[in-house]
């Protein structure tokens, strides 16, 4: 059995990549910024960053995950009930994956482990602490995301603009001459100026410095769409990793690298169909928009994160892009964003569902 919860464990965390390391870099493909693979890629870098150093920088998260205080101490660390939440969790989301649906891997380990825990303990679980400590932070999640988005998004669109406008490539020294009224006197002269990479090319110019304001925001995009990477990283590893603390040969720095190559592997072999949702279809993504899509998510999974919340990073990264959304002219996809909410309603259950039926069936 022991084999069997390795392999369960590995296979929900490569749904979890599948669904969601591109959450981070939606903002990237669906403004355009760069390609498909690019934004994988970075992505993908990105998030192995965050897996690994949740060792050291989320560990509130690893022991919250191991059924510890929702079920007694020796049904949490029963390895048929480990099996059951990561089996139950897994299928959950590699159900959403392929329905391009993005959903929560933490909804999904919630309720495969409320529904194990029912058929393990039954009324001796104490499902209190589950909604205080994780339903809670869950819900509040989105709602938290849509108004800082959707606050910022028209100041960095002004941002944006604002640079295409007023673009500077270089910053150089032009030589010159200053010569008197009379015309008899005349002395050299250095003037410091910006211009075009043109302006700045002649023989009597020596240039400093070359810069593009559009390409500084574009690294911002970057800087911050690789924060939500690392940040999502950080905090769903840990979740995972807990399922694997059972065996008894893996401790914590063994079982987050495991779990941290699988959400690699998994994200780059399937994440197209989620990637289509969250760049595409919830709303028309310009620069400023997603500038402010990315900020917020990143900010707020970081900070949950450290403090040991398990937010959703779905959830968080929906309801940013909803909000820069909802403050451009594109608006939102109603349909869409209905569909996304109505996946995340059934999570839970359908999660449990599977808990209950796998770990009825293993122990």
């Amino acid at each position: 059995m022991t084999l069997v919860l390795f392999i369960s464990v590995l296979l929900l965390a490569a749904t979890n990549g599948a669904n969601d390391n591109f959450k981070g870099v939606a903002t990237l493909y669906g403004s355009r910024t760069v390609g498909y693979w690019t934004s994988l890629g970075w992505a993908s870098i990105t998030t192995l960053a965050g897996s690994l150093g949740s060792v050291y920088l989320a560990q509130g998260l690893l022991k919250a995950f191991t059924g510890a205080g929702l079920v007694p101490a020796d049904i949490a660390a029963q390895t048929s009930f480990a099996l059951a939440v990561a089996g139950g969790a897994a299928i959950t989301v590699a159900l959403a994956s392929w329905r391009g649906m993005p959903i929560s891997t933490t909804h999904a380990l919630v309720g495969a482990m409320s529904g194990a825990g029912l058929v393990a303990a039954g009324m001796d679980a104490h499902f209190g602490s589950l909604g205080r400590s994780f339903l809670l932070p869950l819900l509040a999640s989105p709602l938290i995301a849509v108004i800082p988005a959707f606050l910022s998004a028209p100041l960095l669109r002004r941002l944006v603009v604002r640079a295409e406008r007023k673009r500077i490539d270089c910053l150089c020294i032009a030589q010159g001459t200053i010569t008197t009224p009379d015309g008899l006197m005349m002395r050299e002269t250095a003037v410091l100026r910006t211009g075009s990479t043109t302006e700045c090319g002649g023989s009597d110019t020596r240039t400093l410095m070359r810069f593009d304001a559009t390409r500084q925001i574009d690294t911002l995009h970057f800087l911050l769409a690789g924060a939500v990477g690392f940040a999502r990283g950080l905090n769903d590893t840990p979740k995972i990793a807990a399922l694997l603390l059972p065996i008894a040969m893996l401790d914590s720095h063994a079982a987050v690298l495991a779990v941290a190559i699988a959400m690699l592997l998994g994200g780059l072999l399937g994440a197209r169909r989620v990637a289509r949702t969250m760049s595409e279809k919830i709303t028309d993504l310009d620069l400023g928009a997603s500038l402010a899509a990315s900020l917020t998510t990143s900010l707020l999974v970081s900070t949950a994160s450290f403090n040991g919340l398990p937010v959703s990073t779905t959830h968080v990264a929906v309801g940013a892009l909803a909000g820069a959304g909802a403050s451009g002219r594109s608006g939102v996809n109603r349909r869409v964003i209905t569909d996304i909410a109505l996946s995340w309603v059934v999570t839970l259950p359908v999660g449990a569902l599977f808990g209950a039926i796998l770990y009825a069936w293993v122990r």
